[in-house]
């Protein structure tokens, strides 16, 4: 046994011996080649005064057959930079001898977080890399907006308590829900930008009024608070606009998307003219007993519906476009517009009298049936549908005289990413529509021919 066990440790520090003769020895040396990124500028999308922005990457390569030591990777401005880097799991300004192996590659994160005031509003610097093969640098790239935060808490409801003005020299920021009070008005201007944190809200009071002075490319936008690209095209990321009884909405150029319900309104008077709202994880508009005039309104891609009515009201759609791709969930059924007589209001199933007309205006999209109608015995349902273009089901509970039926309209390009519903010259609704001298331009200030083309766009 004793024998055994001598054999047997000898055994072991030969393997020993041997497995560390022939270890993979790093010996990191100086490049003696320029090494490689992946990207020479990172363009960090707009951000706010005091709130973080997402983080970008950068990737560094060793296309050297040998492992090297980088001497120094560094922000140009130090620690007065607006931005911080992270590299190889080490967050910084200023790092040293920083190890690459060969043939591979590290990752450089990137993110922005400027303080309030902060002194420019173009953010830019330098990740610098010395190296004995030379300088190199990859630029960062930001523009930083001033912003007002209306923050709601425990000790602070949030409430807007007079009429007040909002203007774009500074983003508007809501964490939670802001309150326009009762009674009282809100005037957005022309390019103003509203930022909604996950699950925050405007909510306009009873008898409150809203005003959305957009323009033609200087429109109001309403959005969550994440502004990179890829989040125009996510619905939930905040709740919607809320309006209480009695409220009053006159908009005009402004976008509403990403959120759950865009326009919520209940016993609400509202004129919406040239206006784009998508993306919606239920309704882009949900109306209840509500008196809505709409015109060059162009919608898109809503869980649920475009449009919803319920228990009743006024509504009036004239050259508008409500296209519905909606691919995030298939089982909702993404429709166009959605009206009834209905209305469960908590415990209570209430109805009411319910006209609705649409006229030169597109209704189209991957639903079969893009209007669905509920009407309820005893009370009145009265709709128009003329001189659109439908997707009309076999179910379709109702007549569109002088229409265009399940012609495709070929839009431009439906897809959210590169939202287009201008139509192609050979789509079917040019110059199908009939001319109404009170909507003599459409959405991009075109002047519309006689007749017209249907939808928003001519």
């Amino acid at each position: 046994m004793n024998k055994f066990k001598l054999l047997l440790g000898a055994s072991f520090w030969i393997l020993l011996m041997a497995v560390s003769c022939n270890r993979d020895d790093i010996n990191f040396e100086s490049p003696t080649q320029l090494l490689r990124f992946s990207a020479d500028t990172v363009f960090c999308d707009t951000v706010y005064n005091q709130v973080r922005s997402e983080t970008y990457a950068v990737k560094i390569y060793n296309n050297e057959d040998k492992d090297v030591m980088i001497p120094k990777i560094s922000l140009g401005s130090g620690n007065a930079s607006l931005y911080r880097i992270n590299v190889d799991g080490k967050a910084g300004t200023d790092f040293t001898n920083v190890p690459l192996r060969k043939n591979d590659s590290l990752y450089i994160f990137v993110e922005i977080a400027p303080v309030a005031n902060a002194p420019q509003a173009i953010a830019e610097d330098q990740i610098n890399v010395e190296t004995p093969a030379g300088k190199q640098h990859v630029t960062l790239f930001s523009v930083v907006q001033d912003a007002e935060f209306y923050i709601e808490s425990k000790t602070n409801p949030n409430i807007l308590t007079n009429n007040t003005n909002w203007t774009n020299e500074k983003a508007k920021i809501i964490f939670g829900n802001l309150t326009l009070d009762a009674g009282k008005k809100l005037d957005i201007q022309k390019g103003t930008k509203v930022y909604f944190f996950k699950n925050s809200a405007l909510k306009i009071g009873k008898n409150a009024e809203l005003n959305v002075k957009g323009e033609l490319n200087n429109e109001v936008i309403f959005r969550g608070d994440r502004s990179e690209t890829k989040y125009d095209t996510i619905p939930k990321n905040w709740q919607g606009i809320f309006f209480d009884v009695g409220a009053k909405l006159d908009m005009n150029y402004a976008r509403v998307f990403g959120g759950t319900r865009g326009l919520q309104m209940i016993e609400t008077t509202a004129a919406i003219k040239n206006s784009i709202i998508h993306t919606h994880q239920e309704y882009g508009i949900y109306a209840v007993k509500s008196n809505i005039t709409a015109s060059n309104l162009v919608m898109n891609n809503c869980g649920e519906a475009d449009l919803g009515i319920f228990k009743g009201g006024t509504y009036n759609i004239t050259h508008s476009t409500l296209a519905n791709y909606w691919d995030f969930n298939t089982a909702l059924p993404s429709i166009g517009i959605y009206a009834t007589n209905e209305y469960q209001n908590n415990a209570t199933l209430e109805n009411g009298p319910l006209i609705l007309n649409v006229k030169n205006s597109i209704i189209y999209g991957s639903a079969e049936n893009m209007v669905e109608l509920k009407p309820i015995s005893g009370q009145t349902f009265t709709t128009d549908f003329s001189y659109n273009l439908l997707k009309y089901g076999s179910k379709a509970n109702y007549a569109a005289p002088n229409s265009i039926k399940n012609q495709d309209p070929k839009f431009q390009n439906y897809f959210t990413q590169k939202l287009n519903l201008r139509v192609k010259a050979d789509s079917p609704a040019k110059g199908k529509g009939v001319y109404l001298s009170s909507f003599p331009t459409d959405i991009a200030g075109v002047t519309r021919t006689n007749p017209p083309t249907i939808g928003a766009y001519q």
